[in-house]
């Protein structure tokens, strides 16, 4: 893709530029089996960084250099097919066109994606849809995810509109700037458009983004600060659980995946079912629940959510094993998962203590509760961490383990730190609660 993206279009230099690189770009993959169509520039529609006499300017400039562009790819190859994503202005210039669906997420609700899609799918000659999703903070999970969603518009779009990518910049209910950014949540987005998408034959094809976790300088208020959390893997390459939501519709291999592995706790009254998802492509799967079955299930695609492979399940206080089994293929997925029943009040306290040692690596977690001492499993409140002496934070890595500023994910997050000499003091910090240390020795 041609990298002009938002910004409007600047002068003679700026277009001899972009006409560069579209060339260079062409002449280097030319003979790359996986290009399809090469892209002339993505949100075009944005407000220009460009002095101009009028909108009605703006856009006439943008058509004329997209029709170039879309000339010159045409004649440097005239096998393969030009497109564009969201500038609804040019959708009629280019072969193929990408409008802004991001159902469920900067606007709408999810269950609107199949609508939104058709009604593009009628509108343009060839439709391809690039970009969908939303962000999660790993390790974040909640039992009930949706608790925003009939607050939101239905029936007024899906489309990212003006400033939606911000969580600041206000206006009415998404999920984008409302939701809790629970992989909860995010499971039910991708597997509501993977299964609709099974059933749209019109749908030539379709672009998640993105794959992976990556940073930018646009979003300081983010879970992890500075990092775009679209990914279905963190920047260090970990699996969110969305990963194996795809694998579960994709994969050809026989896979299996009991949901949460990361959700130590699950929360609730005392002998309240709660659903227990496994993702699986396999045809039939038994759920065995501290030793004891809890029956076998069978896949339907379209039996939302997890494809039917869903159970409701009183959890015993504290901890509890469970184990999916795939009855034909004999694989199988195991965690541990606590219940906590007593409910908490506002947080009131941090706990900074040592997890584990290994080779001169120390992981660190913290943990936030209430006044009673009772773990707040859904605070989400910003902390940092922090050192003095002879260690270093591993920081900076832009991940929800790796970050010295960090939303808490369920009341708690971890960080590692490398010892390198007799003894460090670490520190856990937020605002209106008090600063807590721990003294470690090598």
């Amino acid at each position: 893709e041609v990298p002009w993206c938002r910004g409007g279009i600047g002068g003679e230099g700026y277009k001899q530029q972009a006409r560069d690189m579209q060339k260079a770009m062409i002449d280097q993959h030319y003979n790359h089996p996986a290009v399809i169509m090469w892209g002339l520039g993505n949100e075009n529609d944005w407000p220009g960084d460009f002095e101009v006499l009028d909108k009605k300017a703006n856009q006439e400039a943008i058509r004329a250099f997209m029709k170039e562009l879309n000339d010159n790819s045409h004649k440097l190859d005239p096998s393969r097919v030009t497109t564009i994503r969201r500038c609804d202005f040019c959708s009629d210039i280019v072969d193929v066109y990408s409008p802004s669906i991001w159902a469920g997420w900067y606007s709408g609700r999810y269950t609107e994606y199949k609508d939104s899609t058709d009604k593009w799918i009628g509108k343009v000659n060839h439709f391809f849809h690039a970009e969908w999703g939303g962000d999660s903070h790993a390790r974040r999970f909640a039992e009930n995810p949706e608790s925003m969603v009939e607050k939101i518009d239905v029936g007024q779009g899906t489309a990212e509109k003006g400033k939606a990518y911000k969580s600041s910049s206000g206006g009415k209910v998404r999920m984008s700037k409302d939701g809790d950014w629970s992989e909860s949540y995010m499971a039910n987005l991708f597997d509501w458009h993977l299964k609709e998408q099974e059933t749209m034959p019109n749908l030539t094809g379709s672009a998640q983004w993105i794959f992976k976790d990556f940073a930018t300088p646009l979003r300081p208020e983010n879970p992890v600060p500075r990092m775009n959390q679209k990914g279905l893997i963190e920047r260090d390459g970990t699996p969110k659980e969305s990963y194996y939501i795809f694998q579960s519709f994709w994969s050809d291999k026989p896979m299996i995946r009991l949901f949460g592995h990361e959700w130590q706790t699950r929360s609730g009254k005392p002998g309240e079912a709660k659903e227990i998802r496994v993702y699986s492509n396999c045809a039939e799967v038994e759920l065995i629940v501290n030793g004891k079955s809890a029956g076998v299930k069978k896949r339907n695609s379209q039996d939302f959510p997890a494809a039917g492979l869903r159970w409701s399940v009183v959890l015993n206080e504290g901890p509890n094993q469970l184990k999916a089994v795939a009855v034909k293929e004999k694989i199988s997925d195991e965690i541990k998962v606590g219940y906590q029943s007593a409910s908490w009040g506002k947080p009131a306290k941090l706990v900074l203590s040592e997890l584990s040692r290994k080779d001169g690596v120390v992981t660190l977690e913290a943990r936030i509760f209430d006044a009673k001492g009772v773990a707040c499993l859904d605070a989400a409140t910003l902390v940092r961490f922090d050192k003095v002496g002879d260690a270093q934070l591993l920081d900076n890595l832009g991940t929800s383990t790796g970050s010295r500023a960090v939303q808490l994910y369920n009341g708690r997050a971890i960080i590692q730190a490398k010892m390198l000499g007799t003894q460090a003091v670490f520190s856990l910090s937020s605002t209106d609660l008090e600063t807590q240390y721990l003294t470690l020795k090598k």
